[in-house]
């Protein structure tokens, strides 16, 4: 992993250069440095937490035991992941089946 000397931001491989993802400056790729570089082409999205407003939920568990803030609906659709370290509960995500509000439940 390489970092931007101007402005710290993560660098990409680009040929036989580093180059910038945010303000694309660019150095030649240290040879020694390289060998020991890891890529992320392969890397999935499968564990990333979808939150744009018209994210499909459709489909998934229902909860009932909720009440949306926003309109006052007694059923969300959810989405369960570990945010935080094993020994602490995971975090629930909401979606309100009625108006599409979005909200986090902790345990």
């Amino acid at each position: 992993m390489q970092f931007c000397e101007e402005c710290g931001s993560l660098m990409h491989v680009d040929g036989d250069e580093m180059v910038c993802s945010s303000c694309g400056a660019s150095q030649r790729k240290d040879r020694e440095r390289a060998e020991s570089f890891v890529s992320t082409e392969t890397q999935t999205d499968d564990d990333v937490i979808e939150s744009s407003p018209d994210a499909d939920f459709e489909g998934k568990p229902t909860a009932t035991d909720v009440i949306c803030d926003e309109c006052g609906h007694d059923k969300a659709w959810y989405t369960i992941k570990q945010t935080g370290s094993a020994d602490e509960p995971p975090t629930r995500f909401f979606k309100c089946t009625e108006c599409g509000h979005r909200w986090r439940g902790y345990s």
